[in-house]
């Protein structure tokens, strides 16, 4: 059933607001996703979806529409709001009119054990920017990596800028936040070889047998890879810089490294 909403008083909407605050998201366990394309892929995967608001301006689109039915079919409550009370509810610049509240997955590194023999992971450690988390977040998926691993000191998984960037693969792809122990560990259990990217390393990453069951470990934008991690570490890999650039963001390095695994694993699926 779609319910129309006029009052700023809504809890609903209410909750969308607050949801924007990472201290709101971290008590309710909910988090918004926003747009057609994020709505839609949130309806096809296995994530639980609370409720959606829709601008009612918005619903001659036929693809709001659909997921509008879509969501109603499965009894999940449809609010269709002024759009003016939606851009309240919004987190976005240029909203789409569409917007759904999800209940956050808390993976473990015990649902995704054992590894596959052939499994390449992602670990992020202590990367700040939710931009970069998302981005490769969806490098990761697009490469066919197995999963990814967010260490303490990542962005927010669930903060809005860290959701859009992911484009929907946030629905397609384990990711787990753990502490770095655990994440080593898991390591060692599954015999991933930890690979640390950073710029001062002598092994090129193309140069580098990506087909083994490892892990590639990126760092924070500003200091890189933890101590931690370059202790353990199998192997220290850079990308050369031809140019004048210091460095690459770490977005588009782990895009570059990711995509060479997937081309010497000969594109397939990990």
């Amino acid at each position: 059933m779609i319910r129309s909403v006029v009052s700023p008083d809504n809890e609903t909407v209410k909750l969308a607001t607050a949801l924007r605050q990472k201290k709101r998201r971290d008590e309710t366990g909910l988090f918004v996703v926003e747009g057609i394309r994020f709505v839609e892929e949130a309806i096809a995967s296995q994530w639980k979806i609370e409720c959606a608001i829709v601008a009612s301006e918005e619903f001659a689109d036929s693809r709001i529409q659909l997921c509008a039915e879509k969501l109603t079919e499965r009894g999940c409550p449809v609010l269709s709001v002024p759009l003016a009370l939606y851009r309240k509810a919004s987190d976005t610049e240029t909203p789409q009119g569409i917007l759904a509240i999800m209940r956050q997955q808390q993976n473990k590194l015990a649902d995704w054990l054992p590894a596959k023999a052939s499994s390449l992971w992602v670990i992020l450690d202590a990367l700040q920017d939710p931009g970069n988390v998302g981005t490769i977040i969806r490098s990761a998926d697009a490469a066919g990596a197995a999963g990814v691993i967010l260490t303490p000191g990542c962005a927010d998984l669930y903060a809005g800028k860290t959701t859009r960037a992911t484009m929907g693969s946030l629905f397609h792809l384990p990711v787990v936040r753990t502490a770095t122990e655990d994440c080593l560990a898991f390591c060692e259990r599954n015999g991933l070889l930890v690979y640390v990217a950073g710029a001062e390393a002598a092994q090129i990453y193309s140069e580098t047998d990506l087909t083994v069951p490892c892990a590639v470990v990126l760092g924070n934008e500003g200091l890189g890879v933890g101590e931690v991690f370059r202790r353990k570490a199998t192997l220290n890999l850079r990308i050369p810089i031809l140019g004048r650039a210091e460095s690459l963001n770490v977005a588009s390095a782990a895009a570059v490294i990711l995509f060479e695994a997937a081309r010497q694993r000969g594109w397939t699926l990990s």
